[in-house]
């Protein structure tokens, strides 16, 4: 196991290297930097200009900028927001904590719900429910995410049961603290519907077949001729094989919500990493979003790993190198 975690740690860190070269890359090879909008302004000065862009390296080769910015993050040090005037580390920790409510909620949304359709389409193979589910997943599928926020947005402001965007209501600072909890849960409940509603989907899909092929093994038939409990064969020895290759996808899945959540932001006005990441693109701010995707892609390893430990415990077969 700790040969395995060494492994894995020296392969994300070189991943990590190479994401955020290339993303470096890429916000460099684009005209201009944030302080070209500043040349426009006649009350700014070029010396002015040139003493900023000494100062944070900008005027250095890209090879160059980039090791500045890697010591730096080694060191803790994530830089200094051009567009917020305050350092990353301020703007990213505030933003963070609310992207984080909202991909939790939904991550447990869509697992606690996909997981128990997708067993129950399974034991009713063919029938009516099976194929309604079916149904149900195509039609997600076939959904696009911010057309559908945009579509319930539009309902609620024609029923007036939920709010419009945002995290709080403008009054929610001097809410109680079970006021607090409902006003945040209101504004929780479309961002989260819209997120998760592909996911489970996909997932009711997947749990749907793995069931449906664990079912039809030979030990499961054995254990039911032995007169065992349907509710043992199904729960006991059929879920948990059936569940391994859904511990595979919850990195991928912890990954995918926050990507995902960065376009729901913006369509809901939801203060999170998304709306910051979009400004400091269109601002050219490459200091946030060096910072942002590092979070995003520090997750997905995250996710990774800790997807594959469980799977490890799972599955003794897995740890002793037999699958």
């Amino acid at each position: 196991m700790i040969k395995f975690a060494l492994k894995r740690f020296c392969i994300a860190i070189l991943l990590l290297i190479g994401m955020s070269f290339v993303t470096f890359w890429l916000m460099h090879a684009t005209p201009g930097n944030f302080f070209d909008s500043l040349k426009l302004n006649p009350q700014i000065s070029q010396e002015t200009i040139s003493r900023y862009e000494k100062l944070y390296g900008l005027n250095e080769p890209l090879l160059v900028q980039y090791i500045h910015w890697l010591t730096n993050v080694c060191k803790g040090e994530f830089g200094y927001s051009f567009f917020y005037n305050v350092p990353i580390s301020h703007v990213i920790l505030t933003r963070l904590g609310n992207t984080f409510i909202l991909s939790l909620v939904s991550f447990l949304f869509t697992w606690g719900l996909a997981i128990p359709l997708g067993i129950w389409a399974a034991l009713h193979h063919n029938r009516f429910i099976d194929r309604l589910l079916s149904m149900f997943s195509f039609a997600a599928f076939s959904t696009p995410g911010f057309f559908l926020a945009i579509l319930l947005l539009y309902m609620v402001s024609q029923w007036g049961i939920l709010p419009l965007g945002g995290m709080h209501s403008p009054d929610y600072e001097s809410f109680s603290w079970g006021t607090k909890l409902k006003d945040l849960g209101a504004h929780l409940v479309i961002p989260t519907l819209v997120l998760s509603l592909a996911s489970i989907a996909s997932l009711q899909r997947i749990m749907r077949g793995n069931m449906l092929a664990v079912l039809r093994q030979h030990y499961i038939t054995a254990a039911r001729a032995k007169g065992l409990p349907e509710h043992q064969v199904i729960y006991r020895h059929a879920l948990k094989n059936a569940f391994n290759p859904m511990v595979t996808l919850l990195g991928y899945e912890l990954s995918g919500l926050l990507s995902g959540a960065a376009l729901i932001e913006i369509v809901c006005s939801w203060p999170g990493l998304g709306m910051l990441t979009l400004t400091a693109v269109r601002s050219k701010d490459v200091y946030v979003v060096m910072a942002s995707l590092l979070l995003g892609s520090a997750l997905l390893l995250i996710g990774n790993f800790i997807a594959d430990i469980a799977l490890m415990r799972l599955d003794p077969r897995i740890a002793d190198g037999k699958q």
